[in-house]
């Protein structure tokens, strides 16, 4: 059972003063069968109250506001997280598509889960279906070779998306990162029906140099009928054990953004995000993403602004 140090800092800084901001926050590890929060420690700017509650998706939330002038809002999460779950999974591969429509036919949320967004080149979705052949195979084969379809013919390019990028758009880019094969292996399964839900978490070091070590990453669960919920990376080409710290579930990017939010003032922003990940052994991967964020407003304006954009998971 690993243990995992991890050390989130997202910092915004501001060219003059900022009031009224409100911000919401999903680094709040989810605590299940498969991993245990033995610390976590949370600090913001000026030591505002966080109000936590759960959302549709079980997932724990946290909100905050500083209403005062600021040039800065530091936002920083110190976790120690042991994972629980096996390193060997037992998938159950002989689970049938009529098993997977008893299963899901009378829950809601597995209902939602299952129906996919509207595109413009759902065309392109079916293409990839017909190459994957279902018909012939179990509902994990079927998950397990759509991942292995995106990780082969997609290449992850950082840099060329970002968290508005749509699904038509990687279609046509045939690349991205993270965040965009799980937002394409959601669109894929949900055509076929297979409820499938967005993860929102960390990949952490297993020597094995996997993509999107030592920062926020996104992957994809699937509904496995007689199995339940299986964790499953594009990104990386595997099945998930105890090397993926999950941070939230959702429908997509948009249920789980780590940190949003919005401030009053005319300022123009840049966004720092460091992730550092310690491993039991002391070793670490860290990364940071610098991003400037920058809005063109009369300085008389007061307008709340969107903190949100340039967290793209990797």
């Amino acid at each position: 059972m690993p243990i995992f140090k991890i050390h989130h800092v997202t910092r915004y800084e501001y060219d003059r003063p900022v009031k009224e901001s409100s911000n919401e926050i999903k680094i709040f590890p989810i605590i299940n069968h498969e991993q245990e929060v033995l610390q976590h420690d949370l600090v913001i700017t000026g030591n505002p109250e966080v109000y936590v509650f759960e959302d549709y998706w079980n997932n724990r939330i946290g909100l905050f506001n500083l209403l005062s002038p600021h040039k800065h809002l530091l936002i920083e999460s110190k976790l120690i997280v042991r994972t629980t779950q096996s390193a060997q999974l037992n998938i159950n591969f002989d689970g049938s598509w009529d098993q997977l429509k008893k299963e899901t036919a009378d829950v809601l949320q597995l209902l939602e889960l299952s129906t996919p967004s509207l595109i413009q080149s759902q065309i392109k979705i079916k293409e990839i279906i017909q190459k994957l052949a279902p018909e012939k195979k179990s509902v994990a084969q079927l998950v397990e070779d759509c991942n292995a379809y995106i990780f082969n013919e997609f290449k992850y390019i950082k840099g060329i998306t970002d968290i508005e990028t749509t699904v038509d758009e990687i279609l046509e880019h045939q690349s991205g990162v993270c965040q965009d094969f799980a937002h394409l292996m959601l669109q894929i399964l949900r055509t076929l029906h297979i409820p499938s839900r967005y993860v929102s978490g960390y990949i952490c070091p297993n020597k094995n140099g996997m993509r999107g070590e030592g920062a926020t990453h996104a992957w994809v669960e699937a509904y496995i009928p007689e199995y339940g919920w299986a964790g499953i990376d594009p990104t990386n080409n595997i099945w998930v054990t105890n090397t993926h710290i999950k941070l939230s579930v959702g429908k997509d990017f948009n249920d789980c953004t780590p940190i949003k939010g919005t401030f009053k003032g005319p300022a123009k922003q840049n966004l720092s995000v460091y992730v550092s990940i310690g491993y039991e052994d002391g070793q670490t991967f860290e990364e940071v993403n610098n991003v400037e964020l920058q809005t063109q407003l009369n300085q008389k304006e007061e307008i709340l602004i969107d903190e949100s954009f340039g967290q793209q998971q990797q």
